[in-house]
């Protein structure tokens, strides 16, 4: 059952998709690359393309556990300049112009 808001967890996802014989499309990306503009329409793509839940990554500095392909993209990242704090004003700014 979706919140107040209209929003599902994620386990409600889970549930309501398992109770369809689905499974979830849960595309990752890691903000800020190539820059966090560029995050922001990717992240309204893949909503408008029916994710049921999005993994957006937050670079950091020593990402070693996470596989070569993301340590780069976490590397060219933060070289732009991307903080947690930008990522979460960019995602306020998506949220707030989106239906979620």
């Amino acid at each position: 059952m979706p919140m107040a808001d209209g929003k599902r967890s994620v386990a409600e996802t889970f549930s309501r998709l398992r109770e369809q014989g689905k499974t979830a499309f849960i595309p990752f990306i890691t903000a800020g690359d190539p820059d966090l503009a560029t995050t922001a329409k990717a992240l309204k793509i893949l909503y408008s393309c029916g994710s049921d839940v999005i993994e957006l990554g937050v670079p950091y500095s020593d990402p070693l556990a996470d596989g070569l392909v993301i340590q780069a993209v976490a590397y060219r990242a933060l070289k732009k300049g991307t903080t947690l704090s930008s990522v979460l004003a960019m995602l306020k700014e998506v949220l707030s112009y989106q239906h979620y």
